[in-house]
């Protein structure tokens, strides 16, 4: 935070003397409606294709991963698409698109994440059946799933730093917000689309071609997303001066003082580590909350199938419009106290919530919707939390890392672990996982210096 990022000038990775004296508040440029669409219809459509893998999983493995296969790699590789690509490749994506920023642009990388995201979609969407193609088909497959996991790793480190940089005056927990009511927004409309597929397709006509028409339509919609992301201004101080420039040695020396990959990791440790404790605890509790709580209700709850994706659905729907009030909020009062609010709130009422489960639709909705207030607090503010932590030389990269590292690590398992703990007779383990995770977390937000009402560290 602004604490941690004193130093000399040449930490900072200003250019020159003269603009270290201007170092402190950054300027939002010009049109933020415009830089908010930007970040926000690029960063829905990102999980809207991110989403639809998850949506049409059992379709797609019908198709490229078929039981019985003869050869042995088939089911080894579908187990490794389906459970561990995406997440293993979002820590790369965040360092190396964090990097692409850090030194080229916020612009200049979101351009790039969506394209990205769009062609492997399309990827998706054109790869061949196992009975056409034999083991490439899987191949083709994972390697498109490695590119997702790329481009959402890298997608976070752009936009989160874009957003909150884009913000005026007393704003950035406002724009911070809309990073998770995007990322909701996204995670809406691919499962409508899969709904509505499912729901006016035969069977048999959707596992042989209805599954890929969702791919497809999200290559074209990154296109949109592009489309209005080459419109943005950009907000990194150093791309904004080589711009303006041109091939001059101005230009010259800024791109000889470009941040190296690991530079945010190595001048910076201990705000990585930083990273690592704000994030742990909620993105533990997203994933618990917004993905496997439905499966939770019906395997120790008895709720249906049916019950439970509706209430998943209406509680995603209350939790985006829930995000920029607590994001106006938080401009106000401060990140401390949501943060403080959702991990200890969250610790201590995860418990009871989930004991208080059973079999009836609405008492799984008010739980979903009691446990989106408390997780509100973190999502947020997440994005300007993250953002303030960081000087903008190595602000994209300082975030992409240690954040996607840690959502591999505690969000992308929690499926798995709520799972394996049902299997092992100790279902109610893993709510107690998760209240210790936050408590961790909350111990990190009690010692953050409030930031909300400084000038963003140029």
């Amino acid at each position: 935070m602004g604490s941690f990022n004193e130093g000399p000038a040449s930490e900072g990775g200003l250019d020159s003397p003269a603009e270290g004296s201007r170092a402190g508040a950054m300027t939002p440029p010009a049109r933020p409606v415009r830089q908010l669409l930007a970040a926000s219809v690029g960063n829905a459509v990102e999980w809207y294709d991110w989403y639809t893998y998850t949506f049409l999983a059992t379709y797609i493995a019908a198709q490229i991963f078929p039981m019985g296969a003869a050869n042995s790699l088939v089911p080894l590789l579908s187990t490794f698409a389906v459970f561990a690509v995406g997440f293993f490749m979002r820590p790369v994506g965040g360092l190396l698109m964090g990097a692409v920023a850090d030194r080229r642009g916020r612009r200049a990388a979101l351009t790039v994440t969506i394209l990205l995201m769009g062609g492997s979609s399309l990827l998706v969407g054109l790869t061949p059946t196992y009975a056409a193609a034999g083991i490439l088909a899987p191949v083709v497959l994972v390697l498109a799933r490695l590119l997702q996991g790329l481009s959402v790793g890298g997608e976070f480190a752009a936009s989160t730093t874009f957003l909150v940089e884009s913000a005026g005056p007393g704003r950035r927990g406002l724009f911070s917000s809309f990073q998770y009511v995007s990322t909701t927004i996204g995670q809406l409309v691919a499962s409508g689309v899969a709904a509505v597929l499912v729901a006016n397709l035969a069977p048999a006509t959707m596992g042989s071609w209805g599954w890929r028409v969702p791919f497809v339509l999200g290559a074209l919609l990154s296109l949109v997303g592009f489309w209005v992301r080459r419109g943005a201004r950009e907000t990194l101080p150093q791309a904004l001066d080589s711009v303006r420039a041109g091939e001059t040695p101005v230009e010259k020396q800024a791109k000889a003082s470009r941040p190296g990959l690991f530079e945010a990791l190595r001048r910076h440790p201990r705000e990585s580590l930083l990273i690592c404790g704000i994030t742990a605890g909620g993105t533990l509790a997203y994933y618990t909350w917004t993905s496997y709580l439905p499966t939770y209700a019906e395997l120790n709850a008895g709720v249906g199938k049916a019950d439970a994706l509706l209430a998943g659905t209406l509680s995603l729907t209350f939790f985006a419009l829930l995000q920029p009030l607590a994001g106006i909020l938080s401009d106000r009062i401060g990140r401390k106290p949501l943060l403080l609010t959702f991990g200890i709130g969250f610790a201590a009422l995860i418990v009871p919530l989930l004991r208080s489960l059973d079999d009836s639709f609405v008492t799984l909705l008010l739980v979903q919707c009691a446990g989106m207030i408390l997780l509100s607090g973190f999502t947020a503010v997440s994005a300007a939390v993250n953002a303030e932590t960081f000087p903008a030389r190595v602000r994209a990269a300082g975030i992409g890392f240690p954040y996607s590292l840690t959502v591999a690590l505690f969000g992308g398992t929690a499926p798995y672990v709520g799972t394996l703990f049902k299997d092992m007779g100790h279902a109610g383990l893993f709510p107690v996982y998760v209240a210790v995770l936050c408590l961790v977390s909350s111990a990190v937000y009690f010692r953050l210096p409030e930031t909300a009402h400084g000038p963003l560290e140029r």
